[in-house]
């Protein structure tokens, strides 16, 4: 099921995704990747206003931001200045960390 295999793990790319999504809960492909892409729109759209998306057991995302700082370039050794940006932010929930352990 899984074609990609980096640092001794396997990768589950978008469309196995689909695939199993839509094997799991007996719709279409196409059903599956319309809700995939439902979902992922709708947590990117209230992530861009602002919000917090929470999945009450599997986790949460949030948008937080990171000051400028001084950084290293490592080929040249030289100081450089890096912006400030906003950062998406992932906290497993308890029962997914469960899952994994």
């Amino acid at each position: 099921m899984f074609n990609q295999t980096i640092n001794n793990s396997t990768i589950m790319n978008k469309t196995e995704l689909i695939d199993a999504m839509a094997a799991d809960a007996g719709i279409s492909k196409a059903a599956a990747k319309k809700s995939l892409e439902s979902f992922l729109g709708n947590v990117e759209g209230a992530l861009k206003k602002g919000d917090r998306v929470s999945l009450v057991g599997f986790g949460s995302w949030s948008v937080s931001e990171r000051a400028a700082r001084e950084g290293r370039n490592p080929q040249t050794g030289k100081t450089i200045q890096i912006a400030a940006k906003k950062v998406v932010k992932f906290k497993a929930g308890s029962d997914l960390g469960k899952a994994v352990n």
